[in-house]
């Protein structure tokens, strides 16, 4: 049977990684499914090295979606001809396999890429990860000042006081919640909590102060000043928005004078603890087009 090679002479091979915490299962097959790489497993720290020992310009490997799964994609992209990241949910769906082991897993995913059946998810670049990162960081945060509010005022129910209105920590509020008269175990820990809600909110306020630079860099000045111009969004939502689909084109007549295609554009890849959705090449394209009014494919 004839070999496949690309244009150097090699031989084509197709490299399944299955990335764990602390290692990755890897194994290859050629394109006709036989194997050239039994499978095996690769310590974590270990990886890089292996895999620029192993890795040829010729592969195509494949791996499946996870919290890892960017840093491995960083260290073999440069290595080889292609890199697929598969949906994890949908090769399930696709490969529904009642004996599942690692070296399987490995198997499924290099027979699905030499079918061309993997359903492939977008890849964001470094710096939308990292805004990424820092949106959520910030939403981790707040939610941590309600948490922290949400206490104070349940241990005030318990002795049926009254809090003023307002925000808990400024001016003439901060000095009734350091009188208010409580036990002494009590005021321990309200001590506690009002000097943990301060040094939060010293940090969303330095967090907002970076997305408010970012949003003026050379990077996403464009695509937010485009953003900003509907009613009711500010730099914080402008951010978020550019976070989940990465580049907006330019809009085009009438665009930004309805909010609704963006926000189909991007809630639809935010889950309700504003953790950053799966989103395939279709999905992160249409959501380009909602907002631009335009094919964007050529952005990603």
């Amino acid at each position: 049977m004839k070999r496949v090679a690309d244009t150097s002479g090699q031989e084509k091979r197709y490299i399944g990684l299955d990335v764990h915490k602390h290692y990755i299962t890897v194994g290859g097959m050629n394109a006709q499914q036989e194997m050239v790489l039994r499978p095996r497993n690769v310590e974590m720290e270990r990886f890089k090295a292996w895999a620029e020992e192993n890795l040829r310009q010729a592969d195509e490997v494949v791996l499946e979606a996870t919290t890892n799964t960017w840093d491995i994609y960083d260290t073999v992209a440069p290595l080889v001809k292609r890199v697929v990241v598969a949906h994890p949910a949908e090769v399930k769906q696709i490969a529904n396999a009642r004996v599942k082991t690692d070296n399987q897993d490995v198997i499924r995913l290099l027979r699905l890429l030499i079918a061309d059946m993997l359903p492939e998810v977008w890849v964001p670049p470094v710096e939308i990860r990292e805004l990424r990162a820092l949106i959520s960081y910030r939403w981790r945060l707040v939610k941590m000042a309600t948490a922290i509010q949400n206490r104070m005022h349940s241990l005030l129910h318990r002795h049926n006081i009254q809090a003023p209105e307002g925000k808990i920590d400024t001016g003439e509020n901060r000095d009734w919640w350091e009188q208010v008269q409580l036990s002494e175990l009590e005021r321990l820990r309200l001590n506690q909590e009002l000097k943990t809600l301060r040094l939060v909110r010293e940090h969303i306020v330095e967090v907002e102060h970076e997305l408010g630079h970012l949003s003026t860099s050379e990077r996403w000045s464009k695509q937010a000043t485009h953003i900003m111009q509907l009613p009711g969004v500010g730099i914080i939502v402008t951010m978020t928005i550019l976070s989940a689909i990465g580049e907006t084109p330019a809009p085009t007549a009438g665009t930004v004078s309805n909010a609704s295609p963006v926000r189909r554009s991007w809630s639809g890849m935010l889950d309700s603890e504003l953790g950053w959705k799966i989103v395939d090449k279709s999905t992160a394209t249409r959501a380009l087009r909602n907002l631009g009014g335009r094919s964007c494919a050529g952005h990603w």
